[in-house]
């Protein structure tokens, strides 16, 4: 896989935008629908279900809203979880507990990035959410760990941000403990979105250092997704995997 330097202002240049069109009937009608929306400690399917049942293309936008995703990446994280057989309202209508599991933000990025090493090494080539040894017997959490967590060659870390500024810099210590911890000769690759690094361009700039120095592999959003196939399928062969 060739070396390359990256930069902070070309992976901005990548981040997924977070914006909707400003301000529409439908935008005016979401308004209301999120205002209205009473204030629990957590929300279930039943939420979910009950925004789409309403009027499901707002509904769905208003789930977005509240997971931080533009429509680009809902759709390509719906189809991710639903496969075949479409992500509008009639899948919903046919098959609603499987639409509705796939609302999920939680490790939304992450299963964007398994999803292309499921399409590139095959089931059951590699681990996910696992403590993983490296040099020394040294050991750190890593969201996908190839071929597995016992010496693992490519190490995969996936973080979207589009909350708080605090949980933005929470990433490089992440990245520092799979850093200290990894062999010399394993690849670690990173994946990140969301327009909030775009406030935090001195954040962005340390991650983007910690590549240029060689410590990480390449840095990746969701518009890079090509790229990180690309590269994938790369490593793969270079490491005879």
């Amino acid at each position: 896989m060739r070396v390359v330097d990256q930069g902070a202002e070309e992976i901005a240049e990548a981040l997924g935008s977070l914006d909707v069109d400003w301000m529409d009937a439908t935008a005016g009608n979401v308004i209301a629908k999120l205002t209205a929306f009473g204030v629990k400690e957590a929300y279930g399917r039943a939420d979910v279900a009950a925004l789409l049942d309403d009027h499901f293309d707002e509904g769905l936008l208003c789930c977005r809203l509240f997971l931080g995703l533009s429509k680009e990446q809902s759709e390509a994280l719906l189809r991710e979880a639903l496969g075949k057989g479409g992500i509008g309202v009639t899948r919903y209508q046919t098959d609603r507990a499987a639409f509705l599991s796939g609302q999920k933000r939680g490790r939304g990025l992450e299963d964007f990035a398994e999803a292309i090493v499921r399409e590139v090494f095959g089931e059951g080539a590699y681990e996910l959410r696992c403590t993983f040894t490296g040099v020394g017997g040294k050991i750190a959490k890593c969201d996908i760990s190839i071929p597995g967590r016992t010496r693992p060659l490519i190490l995969i870390e996936a973080k979207a941000y589009g909350a708080t500024g605090s949980k933005l810099t929470d990433i490089l210590g992440h990245l520092d403990a799979i850093i200290e911890a990894k062999r010399r000769d394993a690849a670690l690759l990173v994946m990140t979105d969301g327009t909030t690094w775009k406030a935090r361009m001195a954040d962005m700039a340390k991650i983007v250092a910690r590549q240029n120095d060689g410590r990480i592999l390449r840095i990746y959003t969701m518009q890079m997704r090509d790229q990180f196939l690309a590269d994938l399928t790369t490593l793969k062969a270079e490491f005879g995997l």
